[in-house]
């Protein structure tokens, strides 16, 4: 354990690809250094994502789902999504307080955050709280004036052109 670094809060947000890409990255690094690492994906479940098989290999990284394959609706969640994400986020408290982590990795949770999926006061006081050598990573598009005030570093990736627009879709080994 790192416990005497100061961790921070990093946030990768906004509209453009490579949020929970740039966190892997981390996560990566950080594991070249022998910390112990965990992502917990929040409206993510059950897809071929490649980060899945890659990082088995990593035995400090640790990634658990907590979603459905399926596109979370925005303005009426299915009780499943509601549910799926309450228990990623009571995962996420545990972990964070637990003192076997050196980095946290919670992706998407301002994505579950802006869906009104988790709490957003129970959150901030859980992040508020964080153990001082825990570095702590949120991902997703959305992320609340709350969460980009708490956070130390904020990245915005910003979408100036996408192969989508061109009827390019979704690629084995490149978006998952």
């Amino acid at each position: 354990m790192m416990q005497n670094r100061i961790g921070t809060i990093q946030v990768y947000t906004g509209d453009g690809k490579g949020k929970t890409t740039a966190a892997i990255g981390q996560a990566i690094r950080a594991t070249g250094h022998r910390f112990r690492v965990i992502m917990l994906q929040f409206m993510k479940g059950k897809i071929n994502y490649g980060e899945l098989e890659a990082v088995k290999q990593i035995t400090e990284f640790t990634i658990e789902q907590y979603g459905r394959p399926d596109f979370v609706d925005k303005d009426n969640p299915a009780k499943e999504d509601i549910t799926l994400a309450k228990e990623g986020w009571s995962r996420a408290k545990e972990v964070i307080q637990s003192g076997k982590y050196d980095m946290v990795i919670l992706d998407e949770l301002n994505v579950a955050l802006a869906f009104g999926l988790i709490a957003m006061n129970e959150a901030i006081e859980v992040l508020k709280n964080k153990p001082k050598h825990l570095e702590l990573i949120i991902t997703g598009r959305y992320a609340t004036k709350e969460i980009l005030e708490l956070a130390d570093l904020v990245t915005e990736m910003k979408e100036i052109k996408h192969h989508y627009q061109k009827g390019i879709q979704a690629r084995e080994g490149i978006e998952y």
